[in-house]
């Protein structure tokens, strides 16, 4: 199983304890996934993130219906949170969200994903062919969503 790992990084012109805040609250994920995933909630998403907290839902791959459960495994306000993939499409999912005051009322937000496909030779392929641009399209679209949102 080959791990990869996708960073990026993002100044949000926010105070650090309200960039973390909105990440923290789950029906945020929805707000920040593009429209052609068609995500929606399974179960109503928990109101406060902690340790411990799971969250379950479904998005759309290439048509295809798959449902994905997320276990929050850290959080340490307001600097940073780790979700890790329970169920989904991935082998290995685990995304780090990490924040640091910059001054000026400014965060520095940084996310770290740790990955790696299923099916080996095929998610290899699939990795070259799809994955790698849609992954990358995802995120594109969540910085963009993110500086309508909070102004960044």
């Amino acid at each position: 199983m080959k791990v990869r790992t996708l960073e990026r990084t993002q100044i949000v012109r926010r105070p650090v304890t309200e960039t973390f805040k909105f990440f923290c609250e789950p029906r945020n994920l929805q707000r920040l996934t593009p429209a052609c995933l068609y995500f929606r909630f399974l179960e109503p998403p928990p109101e406060v993130m902690h340790p411990g907290t799971a969250i379950h839902y479904q998005i759309r791959l290439y048509g295809v219906p798959v449902h994905w459960r997320t276990r929050i495994e850290i959080v340490e306000p307001p600097n940073k949170f780790v979700d890790v993939q329970e169920k989904g499409p991935y082998a290995l999912w685990r995304h780090s969200h990490i924040f640091k005051d910059i001054g000026g009322g400014a965060t520095e937000m940084k996310d770290r994903v740790e990955y790696a496909l299923p099916l080996g030779p095929l998610g290899e392929v699939a990795y070259y062919l799809f994955v790698a641009r849609s992954l990358a399209q995802i995120f594109e679209f969540r910085e963009r969503k993110l500086e309508e949102i909070l102004g960044t």
